[in-house]
C-alpha cells in the first residue's frame, strides 16, 4: 500500500509539472513580448537615424555617386523614370514675371529661366538640401550657388550679387541664400533659375509655376522619353504678356540708381557684411537708417558687426 502511494504522489507531480511548463512558456514569452517591440523600435530608430545621415552628408545618393566642388553639372546616366517629390517647396523668388523660357536663344541652348529681380532681393532655397557650389564665374552664372535636393533635383541661382551661405551647408526649404544681382554674362538684374537631373537640365516650367507662385504638381514623374516633349508644352503654358515684356526690357536699361531706389517696396532683405563695414556705412549703402538696422536685427547703435553677418535692412 505504502508503496502504491509513492506511485501515485509522483505521477501527480509529473502531471502538474507537464501542466505548468506551457503557461510558463506563455509567461515567458508575455514578458518578452513588450521587449521585441522595444529592440524592433530601438532598431527602426537607428536605421532611420543612419538614413537621415546620409541624406544630409550626401542628398540622392541613389542618384549621384558623388559630391564634389569642383564643377557646376556634368551630365551622368539618367535613370529611365524617377519619382520627384514637389512637395515642401519655397519659390525661389517672389517674383511673377519670366523674362526668359528655357530653349534656344541668341544662338545657344538657355538652359535654365530667367525671372525678374531687383539688385537686393532675397533669393531662397527651393527645397531643401546642400550647397555644393559657391562660385564667381565672370563669363557665365556670375555669383551662382548649386544645391542638391533630397528630392533628386539640383537648383542652381545665377546672376546674384552676393551669397548668404558657404559650401556643404545643408539648407532648409525658404531660407534666404543669396541676394538679387546683375553679374557676370548678364544685361540687367535677373535671377537665372535652373533646374537640373543627373546634371541634364530639365526646364523648371515642369515643376515651377513662377506667375502663379506655385508648383505644377505634389509629384513630377520624370521619364528620360519624354521629358523634351513634356519641356515644350511647359513653355507654351508660360504666358509672357507684352506690356509685362516691355516693362522687362525698360528695366533692363534702368541703372542701379533706378534699382537702389526700387529695394525699399521689398518686403525683406538681407545684408552680408564684409570686412571694414560699420551700421553707419551699412545703413548709407542700403538707401535706410541706422535706426531701422537695429529695430529690425534688435541692435544697440554701439554695436560691432562681424565680416559674414547676414543683417536684415527691409
Amino acid at each position: 500500500m505504502k508503496l502504491k502511494q509513492i506511485y501515485t504522489l509522483v505521477i501527480v507531480n509529473v502531471l502538474l509539472i507537464l501542466v505548468s511548463m506551457p503557461a510558463c512558456a506563455q509567461d515567458l514569452l508575455a514578458r518578452q513580448a513588450p521587449v521585441d517591440r522595444r529592440m524592433r523600435t530601438v532598431d527602426t530608430l537607428s536605421i532611420k537615424s543612419i538614413i537621415e545621415r546620409e541624406m544630409a552628408e550626401n542628398p540622392a545618393a541613389q542618384l549621384y555617386d558623388e559630391w564634389e566642388n569642383t564643377y557646376a553639372h556634368r551630365a551622368t546616366e539618367l535613370p529611365d523614370s524617377f519619382r520627384i517629390n514637389l512637395r515642401n517647396f519655397c519659390m525661389p523668388t517672389t517674383n511673377r514675371v519670366v523674362t526668359s523660357k528655357m530653349g534656344p536663344r541668341w544662338g545657344r541652348m538657355h538652359k535654365g529661366i530667367d525671372i525678374k529681380v531687383y539688385i537686393g532681393d532675397t533669393i531662397r532655397a527651393a527645397f531643401s538640401g546642400k550647397v555644393r557650389i559657391k562660385k564667381y564665374e565672370r563669363a557665365g552664372y556670375g555669383k551662382y550657388l548649386v544645391i542638391r535636393h533630397n528630392n533628386g533635383l539640383e537648383t542652381i541661382y545665377g546672376h546674384m550679387s552676393d551669397w548668404l551661405v558657404e559650401e556643404n551647408q545643408t539648407v532648409k526649404a525658404g531660407q534666404p541664400i543669396g541676394l538679387g544681382g546683375n553679374t557676370g554674362r548678364s544685361t540687367g538684374s535677373h535671377l537665372h533659375f535652373e533646374t537640373r537631373l543627373c546634371g541634364v537640365a530639365l526646364n523648371p516650367a515642369l515643376f515651377f509655376d513662377f506667375p502663379n507662385q506655385d508648383v505644377t504638381a505634389d509629384y513630377y514623374m520624370f521619364r528620360k522619353n519624354s521629358y523634351e516633349r513634356e519641356s515644350a508644352s511647359a513653355n507654351n503654358n508660360i504666358r509672357m504678356d507684352a506690356r509685362q515684356s516691355e516693362a522687362v526690357a525698360q528695366n533692363r536699361r534702368q541703372n542701379s540708381d533706378d534699382n537702389q531706389k526700387m529695394r525699399q517696396y521689398s518686403e525683406t532683405r538681407y545684408h552680408k557684411v564684409s570686412a571694414g563695414e560699420t551700421l553707419t556705412s551699412i545703413a548709407k549703402r542700403r538707401g535706410v537708417t541706422v535706426e531701422q538696422l537695429c529695430k529690425l536685427n534688435h541692435l544697440t547703435r554701439d554695436v560691432k558687426v562681424r565680416p559674414g553677418q547676414i543683417l536684415r535692412y527691409s
